[in-house]
């Protein structure tokens, strides 16, 4: 991370130590300078600058705040937007978005594994149009995930298995220890990848390295097009879905996510690399897309009409479509008990035509791109 600016976020925060509560209050809102200029395609290419990491600002309500000499403000800094290195490929965050916290050991040291062993695993579910949601399920570690959307009322599953071991006591052990768990239930069809490495505990001590094996599955499913589908992968693996109708939830860590000719809404988050996404019909609700280290590339249907939230630290912001800039909001004032907290929206908004399903773009290093579907 750059030593300048963490040296310019303190000095931020020293400078709120000096001067009063009700001045911090009254302050005015910070604004992104935004410029909007045109190129040759007509797009409209917005450069944010750089922001300041969000802070928060506690304030003890029941101290004299007025008084130069006994103000207490406590400045608390987010450490997730700044404790980043700039030169590094993994930045520090948190990639399980679930309520079920994981310890999983990406780091895949293959030295030693010179077993091998493959497997392939097919299987075809039924899925009849019913009276609820048909919904699909695929929670993986190692490997890739492939998603597409079929005029079938049947699910085919393919598994391209493979172990890679440090020897063929290792290869027979991880055949027991890592499993792959079906369950249907009505509509409901979710496939698990199960092992020691679902360790839920924080202090169990070990890690994936301890077991000599490595056990990747790559998935290929295809499914009805009305289904919602919800898909995760950590490691070795790419994540690609199309021709679906129904909503999202995509998540990956060091792999690429791609999704193609949709017409749901939902959210897509990955980590060092790009996330691209095209619809056949714009969402109709609220969407999210983010990576850290990536581009963002968006295709949107003609007629678009969306009101975006976007968030960069290296990168611009291109718009095929015409936009019109949304007032920056101003700090929020929160009140917990005795403590008023401030928070600062660092995001930039603009709105597509009479606006719409908030669309939320993020990433840190990266362009954002927001482009007419020809398809």
């Amino acid at each position: 991370m750059s030593h300048t600016y963490l040296l310019s976020v303190l000095m931020s925060g020293m400078s709120l130590l000096l001067f009063p509560a009700q001045a911090v209050r009254k302050a005015p809102e910070n604004r992104a300078v935004v410029s909007v200029q045109e190129d040759e395609r007509r797009s409209l290419h917005v450069d944010v600058d750089r922001e300041e990491p969000e802070f928060e600002v506690d304030v003890d309500a029941e101290r004299d705040i007025d008084a130069a000499t006994d103000t207490d403000v406590d400045v608390d800094v987010d450490e997730s937007h700044i404790d980043m290195d700039m030169e590094r490929d993994e930045p520090e965050m948190d990639v399980d978005t679930d309520s079920e916290q994981e310890d999983i050991d990406i780091d895949n040291d293959e030295q030693g594994f010179a077993e091998r062993e493959q497997e392939k695993i097919e299987k075809s579910f039924a899925m009849p149009a019913g009276a609820g949601r048909r919904t699909l399920e695929i929670d993986n570690v190692w490997g890739s995930i492939e998603v597409v959307g079929t005029a079938s009322d049947h699910a085919q599953l393919t598994v391209n298995k493979s172990i890679r071991a440090e020897s063929k006591g290792k290869i027979e052990q991880a055949k027991k220890d890592v499993t792959l768990d079906i369950t249907q239930q009505g509509d409901a069809l979710k496939l698990y990848v199960n092992g020691p490495f679902r360790c839920n505990c924080h202090d169990c001590g070990r890690s994936h390295e301890d077991d000599g094996y490595v056990v990747k599955m790559d998935f290929q499913v295809q499914v009805p097009r009305d289904i919602d589908i919800k898909i995760k992968t950590v490691n070795e693996g790419h994540v690609a879905v199309r021709d679906i109708n129904g909503s999202f939830v995509v998540r990956n860590v060091n792999g690429d996510i791609q999704i193609r000719n949709i017409a749901g809404s939902g959210t897509a988050r990955t980590v060092n690399v790009p996330v691209k996404v095209s619809f056949r019909q714009n969402p109709r609700e609220a969407s999210d897309f983010e990576t850290v280290n990536g581009a963002v590339e968006l295709a949107f249907a003609r007629d678009l009409a969306a009101d975006f939230k976007f968030k960069t630290f290296n990168g611009g912001i291109y718009s095929d479509f015409p936009v019109t800039a949304l007032p920056v909001q101003g700090m929020k004032e929160e009140h917990h008990g005795a403590k008023v907290i401030f928070r600062a929206d660092r995001y930039t908004g603009a709105r597509v035509n009479a606006g719409g399903p908030q669309i939320k773009v993020e990433n840190l290093n990266g362009d954002i791109r927001i482009l007419e579907n020809h398809e």
